[in-house]
């Protein structure tokens, strides 16, 4: 018989939220994988609204709450079988990592180990990646672990750095990738 037992997820994000967007529509009706709740650890991340939209509970925290457990005991109440950071910016405490080894995933948008760790985000990986002259990018899925970005791949997929590209053009491509390949990486982790 199937396992019909409903897989919870925990969303974290620290921005706009459009992979957190993509994540909540693809399981919006899935008949075993829910999103239970969302992060930030910013007031103003509009992820917080996209959660809202989809009645999913949004909640804030500041870096001491993250820090001292409080957080923690908040999404180990939502049980999760999978914590998913998209567009999460701070490291993740190691009372986490512990808990929930092999359970915290991340997106990264370039390909890992290159252009990783910390500071290494949004714009920032895009104009390294430029100015490298890299022939291509991409993202990576992958385990957190106590360290930025070095958690073991679970997905790399490519796009091309053309010649001339700014930072922006292959943010874009990495975007398209991001948005196409998390939320069915996500279903293949918890479904097998």
């Amino acid at each position: 018989m199937a396992d019909t037992q409903i897989k919870n997820i925990v969303l974290f994000a620290s921005g706009s939220g459009s992979n957190a967007q993509r994540i909540l529509e693809y399981f919006q009706d899935h008949p075993n994988i829910r999103v239970a709740a969302l992060f930030s650890n910013n007031p103003e991340a509009y992820a917080l609204k996209r959660a809202e939209n989809f009645n999913v509970p949004a909640f804030t925290f500041t870096r001491a709450e993250f820090k001292d457990g409080t957080v923690l005991e908040k999404v180990k109440s939502f049980n999760p079988e999978l914590i998913v950071l998209a567009g999460f910016l701070w490291l993740m405490p190691e009372g986490f990592v512990k808990e929930f080894h092999n359970k915290i995933i991340n997106i990264h948008p370039a390909l890992l180990p290159k252009f990783g760790g910390k500071g290494m985000y949004g714009h920032h990986v895009h104009a390294a990646v430029v100015a490298a002259q890299e022939a291509e990018s991409g993202i990576t899925i992958h385990y957190v672990n106590e360290n930025f970005d070095e958690g073991e791949a679970i997905l790399q997929e490519r796009c091309a750095v053309r010649p001339g590209d700014t930072p922006e053009e292959v943010a874009a491509r990495v975007l398209e990738l991001e948005h196409k390949h998390f939320a069915p990486t996500i279903e293949k982790l918890l479904n097998g």
